[in-house]
């Protein structure tokens, strides 16, 4: 009678393990182990790692010791837990960080069952199972699994590592639950409107990629969930949402507008493909308001440093204005070439020789040989060619420029010391003299607000200032130098008729072709275009500043 009874009791119970998973097991465990046997079964769990048997345990032995394992981690016993692994320091540790960063509540398991020899763990048995643990905010359940090892001596463990918390889980990583961790992924970078996804501009991915990683979010509201977390508690991976959380925003100075026909700009048919790259600034405040660029070199709008021909006649017209005392009225004969230090200048095609020729009518045609019989005259003292240099820092705020967000810009470059021929050729923009669009549009800024402001791309980010502001003067014969270049000079082709445009135009020479270059202004913002092998400035980027200018 009472040995029936037994028979009948086990027989139930082991119908409670496959419905009930770890529950029924418990009752099993009650049932049948005393005092005495505990003690026996603890003393039997001792595993010694380094005497593996290379024979896996049986699949009756695996899922036995792991319905013990996950009995007593289901009731929180982890020291008696810990003690079914190879590792039980390391296993009680992380099974505690387990129910601490979850903030669990429950834990049950079910479907306990052998997969067979691990794939994994050479010598082990594959043991699967379902976990369902109520956490902080939520229930949540997930597919799990371990590999059961067994010694020479015939005792059976679990083998440790993250991967029975979670499959996959690094050694370095732990599980948290409640509020999701910041994921700089789902950050929003928007243009200037406050909600367009600066990511669908193509110019722009990189950019934007850049300033989610290291712009400062506002608004937003977390969600919660489970998550991985690194060591340093950063969110690695979302496991499961309980609630959905607000994207956070970085809001930028980009206008959606006109960043959307700069990207049409630089894309246009006359250019033929080739590399181009552009700038629009709003003049008044420093905004960046669009940038885009084609090409496979990378954002030529920023980091495009290149010899931007005549438009660099525009910082040595203000310099000869400011140091020389000269005006537009000033002689600057234009010859068809001049001998500079031991080097032949020529002008453009198209240039006619007018000895009578004064700075700006010089400046209107885009003679070089005026500019650099003026510079060379006036500018450069006992050798000392600084002159441009100090012009470019002082008036110009040339230097090494934040635009915010850790978006990376390459600074121009006129140097300070420039010996022989260079000495020549900075004054249009050639020799050792580079820059990029992003400059060049400042340059034109800066003439038309008779004042520096340091070009940003995000809000009340920190603007650096130009040790001495242009003279109201000097801006004013700027003003109305690059106002004739548009309406009866060079950049007249493209930008004559436009109102308020104020322009210059460059082409310089780049090994074996020449890139063209345009600045200009109207009433609303400055712009600069280069494209690379455009054979002027007028005929290249004169057709990406005229999208620009007319679009705003």
């Amino acid at each position: 009678m009472n040995r029936a009874a037994k028979i009948g009791l086990a027989g139930t119970c082991t119908a409670l393990v496959v419905v009930g998973g770890i529950g029924a097991y418990n009752i099993v465990h009650a049932l049948t182990a005393g005092p005495a046997g505990d003690a026996q079964t603890k003393a039997a769990r001792t595993f010694d790692p380094s005497a593996v048997s290379s024979t896996p345990p049986t699949d009756a032995e695996a899922v036995k010791l792991t319905r013990a394992f996950l009995g007593s981690w289901s009731k929180q016993h982890l020291g008696d837990a810990a003690g079914d692994t190879d590792l039980p320091g390391t296993a009680s540790q992380a099974l505690r960080g387990y129910a601490d960063g979850l903030h669990l509540k429950t834990l049950s398991f079910a479907y306990i069952r052998s997969a067979g020899p691990s794939t994994v763990t050479p010598g082990a048995t594959k043991v699967t199972f379902d976990v369902t643990a109520q956490v902080a905010d939520g229930t949540w359940s997930y597919p799990s699994a371990v590999a059961v090892r067994k010694s020479t001596d015939d005792v059976v463990a679990v083998h440790w590592n993250n991967s029975v918390l979670y499959p996959g889980l690094g050694d370095d990583q732990s599980l948290t639950a409640g509020r999701l961790p910041v994921d700089t992924t789902t950050v929003k970078v928007v243009a200037g409107d406050g909600k367009t996804d600066l990511s669908a501009f193509a110019s722009l991915r990189d950019i934007t990629a850049t300033i989610r990683k290291n712009a400062k979010p506002t608004g937003g509201t977390p969600g919660t969930g489970v998550a991985v977390v690194d060591g340093t508690g950063a969110g690695v991976k979302v496991l499961k949402v309980f609630s959905k959380g607000r994207a956070s925003v970085v809001k930028t100075t980009i206008d959606a507008r006109l960043q959307s026909v700069a990207e049409t700009a630089v894309k246009d048919a006359h250019l033929q493909d080739k590399p181009a790259g552009t700038v629009a600034l709003d003049w008044r405040t420093g905004h960046i308001l669009a940038i885009a660029h084609t090409g496979a070199d990378g954002d030529i709008a920023i980091n495009g440093i290149k010899s931007p021909g005549s438009t660099m006649k525009i910082i040595t017209s203000a310099a000869l204005f400011d140091q020389a005392g000269l005006t537009p009225g000033s002689p600057a004969p234009c010859t068809d070439s001049l001998m500079a230090n031991s080097q032949l200048f020529h002008n453009d095609p198209g240039v006619r020789a007018n000895p009578g020729s004064t700075i700006a009518q010089a400046f209107t045609v885009s003679c070089n040989t005026s500019f650099i019989k003026d510079g060379f005259h006036y500018l450069v003292q006992d050798g000392d060619a600084s002159a441009l240099h100090k012009e470019a820092v002082n008036v110009f705020g040339m230097g090494s420029w934040s635009i915010g967000g850790g978006v990376a810009t390459t600074d121009p470059s006129i140097p300070a010391d420039v010996q022989g021929g260079d000495q020549a050729a900075q004054f249009i923009g050639q020799g050792q003299v580079t820059a990029t669009p992003l400059f060049m549009a400042s340059v034109a800024a800066t003439v038309r607000n008779a004042g520096f402001e340091q070009p940003v791309i995000l809000l009340g980010r920190h603007q650096d200032t130009a040790p001495r502001p242009i003279s109201a003067r000097t801006a004013g014969y700027l003003q109305s130098m690059m106002r004739s270049v548009a309406t009866s000079g060079t950049a007249a082709p493209r930008l004559g008729g436009l109102a308020g445009v104020g322009a210059k135009t460059g082409t310089a020479e780049e090994g074996d072709h020449t890139n063209g270059w345009l600045a200009a202004y109207n009433s609303r913002i400055a712009v600069a275009a280069l494209v690379e092998g455009g054979s002027s400035g007028v005929d290249s980027a004169g057709y990406v500043v005229r999208h620009l200018l007319t679009a705003s």
